[in-house]
């Protein structure tokens, strides 16, 4: 699944790390969800969502 979240983040000139610790998750995890690697959870996804205050739609790509 394709997503926004580097450029969110770098739009608000936050690190990975920085993103990590509003999320409680490990900046391993960021990266690995940025990358593609890695589909967040819903909850994980319902948080970036409320923390970016965008629909998760906006921020995850269905490659479908």
């Amino acid at each position: 699944m394709k997503n926004r979240l580097r450029v969110l983040r770098a739009e608000r000139a936050w690190s990975q790390a920085d993103l990590a610790k509003a999320l409680e998750v490990s900046r391993q995890s960021v990266n690995a969800i940025e990358t593609g690697k890695y589909d967040p959870s819903l909850p994980l996804a319902f948080r970036l969502a409320r923390l970016f205050g965008m629909r998760i739609e906006e921020i995850f790509l269905d490659e479908g």
